[in-house]
């Protein structure tokens, strides 16, 4: 039995997943969390070999979880279940040592190949997301100039950021004004808006 930790916020999607699954006959649902911040407490607990991560989750996003994951339970195999196929997502995931990433909107039996295939050693990742990903190219922004950015999503201004990044001011201006350049954006919320849709944020 492929043994499988399911994080998933919407109790009807999770549900629905647990269903699907269980009906496989070679898949066994060992755990089932709504928060990112509780996955890793169940997977020490629970050791299931696949933990199917949504991205957007309360507690902590999939992503920044699977890096946890994977750094503590490095057996344990990590498949990305979300709808937001950001190319940026993607690269990220692969990063944290994500095996797999998968659309919600994919049919139902994919997901449960997707499974037994990366039980088997595979990566499995949407072909048009993979394709996507490739033709977007790196992530340009530094680290620093993607933590401003973000700062910026949230409406904040110069001295808030400076002061939640403890930066200074001119810094601050700095990071944006390259950003801004490196992304081809007319001001500072176009750019966080082009960087946050790439998934590069």
């Amino acid at each position: 039995m492929i043994r499988v930790l399911i994080a998933e916020d919407q109790a009807m999607v999770r549900g629905a997943l647990a269903a699907l699954l269980t009906l496989e006959g070679d898949i066994e649902i060992v755990a089932e969390v709504s928060r990112g911040d509780e996955v890793l407490v169940m997977a020490r607990a629970a050791r299931p070999d696949i933990a199917l991560l949504d991205i957007e989750m309360p507690g902590s996003d999939g992503i920044t979880v699977a890096g946890l994951l994977h750094t503590e339970l490095p057996a344990c195999r990590i498949l990305i279940l979300t709808t937001f196929g950001r190319p940026g997502y993607l690269r990220q995931a692969m990063e944290n040592g994500v095996v797999g990433f998968l659309l919600k909107d994919a049919p139902a039996e994919r997901l449960a190949n997707a499974i037994r295939r990366i039980m088997d050693g595979e990566r499995v990742v949407d072909p048009t997301l993979a394709l996507s990903a490739l033709s977007e190219g790196n992530n340009p922004l530094t680290e620093r100039e993607r933590a401003v950015l973000a700062a910026a999503t949230k409406g904040s201004t110069i001295a808030t950021i400076a002061n939640t990044l403890a930066l200074s001011e001119g810094t601050v201006r700095n990071y944006l004004s390259v950003a801004i350049q490196k992304l081809g954006a007319r001001n500072r919320i176009e750019a966080a808006h082009i960087a946050e849709q790439k998934g590069w944020l």
